[in-house]
């Protein structure tokens, strides 16, 4: 996407901002994995006999295909709305950090809390992902408005894509359901991959990966933290031996 220079008149604007957000979301591949994502979800959704009112206000308000697909597994088997509540909150742990990471990017001494309210909502994967990308060609004032805009889009999308995998539901098998679903985690890894540019990022994906299947064979359940944790502080290791020499 080619964006206007950080002086032009174009930026003025908070609505041009916000435009030129929403439209950003044509310019990454990972707007249709999101697409291809909730397609598969609005079929769960179906699958366990939730309405499509109620799908497309939880893709609105749950905002994470993960942990969406822990609500609706969740309730669909019995359990609470308290239980299902937490299982999603313990889920939307993972996203703190990617919050923490984003906002700092578009705060300014003038920024108000309540400014970046929607921000935090709509940081998910995707939008963090895109957002190393696309905000440093954004001036800082003007970035809120920018995300906003492409929060906006991404959340589009998903709505979209959510009532046409409800209404397909009837002829989409379990199979392509489940590997509809398999595009999340492997856009995630792609992204990740793509935006590793320190060697403690290598050092930290390769190990992850590497560790994964060892740290499976003791069938603790929590196998990923497992293998991220130990291939993150060795990375971490690698960074700070490297800042030394």
């Amino acid at each position: 996407m080619v964006f206007p220079p950080l002086d032009s008149p174009q930026w003025h604007q908070p609505l041009r901002a916000f435009a030129l957000g929403m439209s950003a979301v044509r310019w990454t591949i990972l707007s249709a994995v999101l697409f291809v994502t909730y397609i598969g979800i609005g079929a769960l959704a179906h699958d366990t006999q939730f309405s499509l009112a109620w799908a497309l206000l939880a893709t609105l308000l749950v905002w994470a295909g993960p942990a969406q697909i822990i609500l609706i597994s969740t309730l669909a088997s019995g359990a609470s709305a308290v239980q299902s509540a937490i299982a999603v909150t313990v889920s939307a742990i993972r996203l703190f950090p990617m919050v923490v990471a984003v906002l700092p990017m578009m705060r300014t001494p003038q920024t108000k809390r309540r400014q970046l309210v929607l921000v935090a909502h709509f940081t998910a994967v995707t939008l963090w992902v895109e957002c190393y990308r696309f905000l440093p060609h954004v001036p800082r004032n003007r970035r809120i408005a920018f995300v906003h805009g492409l929060g906006s889009g991404l959340a589009l999308i998903g709505l979209v894509a959510t009532a046409i995998g409800y209404e397909l539901a009837a002829n989409l098998t379990q199979t392509l359901g489940a590997a509809i679903l398999l595009l999340t985690p492997l856009a995630f890894l792609f992204s990740t991959a793509r935006n590793s540019r320190e060697l403690s990022d290598i050092v930290a994906l390769i190990l992850g990966l590497l560790l994964f299947p060892i740290a499976a064979k003791l069938d603790s359940g929590v196998d990923i933290l497992i293998s991220g944790v130990v291939a993150g502080t060795i990375a971490y290791g690698v960074h700070r031996w490297r800042a030394r020499t």
